[in-house]
């Protein structure tokens, strides 16, 4: 049995919940629950770190399984589930945190954007801090909402309005409001923060974002063509990108928070702590893998992609060991910025079709007393689907 509780304890059980408890044999749960509902010897706490194996070794007895308010939103329901039939366990939800705070708050849950992040980094929330969105986290403990107001405040968003919700549902429960730059002191776990943004835009939405948000050393795909490549690769969520001479990484950050995955291969070990900072500090660093090495070696040790990015460093040798490698259907994009790169791409596209693209772009600049134009080095694209 894998059983929603509250604050409340037993009182707010449902009698199926209750039957289940009493009939279990042992019971798995942290020490706040375990005391919630008086286990007594029948009580085992969760393994630190968590760890679901000492609850399957237990089948075949009558186990139950305590999570806070509804086990498959953030719980332990969705871990346990992965490893079981549908016909080894029953679940009984309670309202989730999130439906709690909601209702407290009297804002449309459908409306708000719910985040783990007692369990996840706090640069997770990232990309869902724009100007006037509402956001309902879990965290992990006092000094967890303490950070969190800090992280907000370093994203010049220390306007923003936190109400923290201690103790949800119980008979402690407690509700404070301030802004991120005001954070409170005393916070009681188990802790939930409400953020209504303010301060800031946050992220812009779509392709192209300002190159001075990356870490780099120059090598890094420009905003205006990244916003192009992107346009050319079609990221999507649960898509799968190699990015080939990753570089900054920026391409698969970008891919990431479109919500796929990317797989940022770079042949220079001096970029791979760029390319890491990057990944962290956009929330994406469970969604991108970083692989140090020559991209013919490297890419028969991957999963196969949905889509392909090779930067300006291609050559004949690694664009033959892409083309053997990439199955039917995956769209690859390449992009050239030297004479025999671009030579190569033109020879791929007479054999091979798809789409060639020079793209040549100019910025305004001070000349003498007036204003001219400095053209970047042009680009040329080829995209094709194999």
């Amino acid at each position: 049995m894998i059983i929603g509780l509250g604050e409340d304890g037993l009182a707010g059980l449902s009698d199926a919940s209750c039957d289940a408890l009493a009939q279990a044999e042992v019971i798995f749960g942290g020490p706040r629950h375990l005391d919630l509902v008086q286990a007594g010897g029948r009580g085992q706490p969760w393994p630190v770190p968590f760890d679901t194996a000492p609850v399957l070794a237990r089948r075949g007895q009558r186990v139950a399984v305590l999570a806070t308010g509804d086990p498959f939103w953030f719980g332990a329901g969705g871990s346990l589930a992965a490893d079981l039939s549908l016909a080894d366990w029953v679940a009984h939800p309670a309202p989730s945190t999130f439906a709690l705070a909601a209702a407290r708050l009297g804002w449309r849950l459908e409306e708000v954007t719910c985040l783990g992040l007692h369990a996840q980094p706090l640069p997770r929330a990232r990309s869902h801090l724009t100007q006037g969105a509402r956001l309902i986290c879990l965290m992990r403990d006092g000094a967890a909402v303490a950070e969190f107001a800090e992280y907000l405040c370093t994203l010049g968003l220390g306007p923003s309005t936190l109400t923290v919700l201690e103790r949800l549902g119980g008979a402690h429960e407690r509700l404070r409001q301030t802004t991120a730059d005001l954070p409170l002191g005393g916070v009681a776990a188990p802790v939930t923060v409400a953020v209504e943004v303010a301060g800031g835009k946050g992220l812009p939405r779509g392709f192209g974002l300002p190159d001075d948000l990356f870490a780099h050393d120059g090598q890094i795909t420009r905003s205006a063509v990244r916003a192009i490549t992107l346009a050319a690769l079609g990221p999507h969520p649960g898509a799968r990108l190699w990015d080939i001479g990753a570089g900054s990484g920026s391409v698969s950050v970008e891919w990431c928070l479109a919500g796929g995955i990317a797989h940022a291969v770079e042949p220079c070990g001096d970029r791979l702590a760029n390319i890491a900072t990057n990944s962290a500090a956009f929330g994406v660093d469970h969604r991108m893998t970083i692989l140090h090495g020559a991209a013919p070696e490297i890419i028969g040790t991957l999963p196969p992609p949905d889509a392909v990015f090779l930067g300006g460093g291609g050559s004949a040798a690694v664009m033959q060991a892409l083309w053997r490698a990439i199955p039917q259907g995956t769209r690859l994009v390449a992009n050239a910025v030297t004479l025999e790169a671009e030579a190569l791409l033109a020879d791929w596209h007479a054999s091979n079709g798809g789409t060639l693209l020079r793209i040549e772009l100019a910025e305004a600049a001070p000349l003498g007393r007036k204003r001219g134009w400095t053209p970047a080095r042009p680009i040329v694209q080829w995209s094709v689907t194999r």
